[in-house]
């Protein structure tokens, strides 16, 4: 005789192992831009301020996955502002807002963050552009996620499908925690006027709560990373960008890297540039990403495309995700606008 089993007690297994899928999601990796390098913030906080001007609004939007299930889709806004600490002074403080939004799969299981952030660059050597930030990024999360759009056993009556019929009751479908970041970074360039940067920085240094269940102690892990980059001038007119980025989260590591070769077609003065922007991205057993960027004076917009190869790939058939970036910077009307210091933050825009 076979054991009889209770099948509300094997749809409670389910329910929970459906949060505790959703809960990995949230406590693996966070979410990433192929793009990386307009979106500092969501790189290192204290890698804030390294651009021309006083002012940069960043844009970004990214559909991944469509190829082989439901897309994934992440948006992200980027705000940044610098200020002179006094006009005798070449230390800078930057403020700045990190906005994010992306929503995966059936269940539209999403997070919204809404970051503030405060960096200090302290000049080291006026002579070298030389400066040391210290940066924190911090504010509120939102996860949430739309069981209606889920199927349970229970719907199913002889093989019939029944919507809404389910005898599975959410008490929880939206969690709001708060998280903190900080981070360090120093740039400076050398004689031949070659810049450069490195940092490093720890976020989720909170490790807050993502258990939808509170009874649940699943906690979002912390985020160690490493950032490096330079710029080599070959002429007046052009220049070859390097960027470097590693992170490890609980399990999970990820290096990533690539060059861009920048090609100044028109300029008049630091806000009237018109430049041709094109390279690659690699990222570690996943993507290659090749980018095209275009900037018009002050505006600048960036394609680029993941040619996967993890192995999901006989899935994916090498598409992976689309993304396109918007950016805005400016000086600005002020006493303390970078366009009177003689020296500033190295841009490597």
């Amino acid at each position: 005789m076979l054991p009889c089993f209770d099948k509300q007690l094997i749809m409670k297994r389910r329910v929970l192992l459906f949060f505790l899928c959703l809960s990995a999601i949230a406590s693996a990796q966070d979410l990433h831009f192929s793009q990386f390098y307009e979106l500092p913030l969501l790189r290192n906080p204290a890698l804030a301020g390294i651009y021309t001007g006083d002012f940069r609004a960043t844009s970004a939007f990214r559909s991944q996955w469509g190829s082989v299930t439901v897309p994934y889709t992440s948006q992200a806004m980027s705000l940044e502002m610098k200020t002179g600490v006094s006009q005798a002074s070449d230390n800078y403080f930057s403020v700045g807002l990190q906005m994010t939004r992306d929503m995966a799969g059936d269940s539209k299981f999403g997070k919204t963050q809404v970051l503030p952030m405060l960096a200090f660059h302290k000049v080291v050597s006026a002579e070298r552009d030389s400066y040391l930030t210290l940066a924190f990024l911090g504010g509120v999360v939102q996860q949430r996620f739309d069981p209606t759009q889920l199927r349970f056993d229970d719907e199913f009556q002889n093989g019939i499908y029944t919507p809404r019929s389910t005898s599975q009751i959410f008490t929880q479908t939206q969690l709001n925690y708060l998280d903190a970041s900080v981070g360090l970074s120093f740039a400076s360039e050398f004689n031949n006027g070659i810049r450069y940067y490195i940092g490093g920085g720890l976020y989720h240094f909170t490790n807050p709560k993502v258990a939808f269940y509170q009874q649940d102690e699943i906690r979002l892990s912390r985020k160690y990373i490493g950032n490096a980059g330079f710029m080599l001038p070959i002429s007046d007119y052009q220049d070859f960008i390097v960027y470097m980025d590693y992170f490890q989260q609980g399990a999970f590591t990820q290096g990533q890297g690539g060059f861009l070769y920048r090609n100044q077609l028109w300029s008049e003065d630091e806000d009237r540039v018109v430049s041709l922007t094109g390279g690659a991205i690699f990222r570690w057993n996943d993507a290659i990403i090749p980018i095209l960027r275009l900037d018009y004076h002050k505006i600048g917009i960036g394609l680029s495309y993941d040619a996967n190869f993890s192995k999901l790939r006989p899935a994916s058939q090498f598409r992976g995700g689309f993304e396109l970036t918007l950016s805005f910077k400016s000086h600005l009307n002020i006493r303390n606008s970078s366009l009177e210091k003689t020296r500033c933050p190295v841009g490597f825009d």
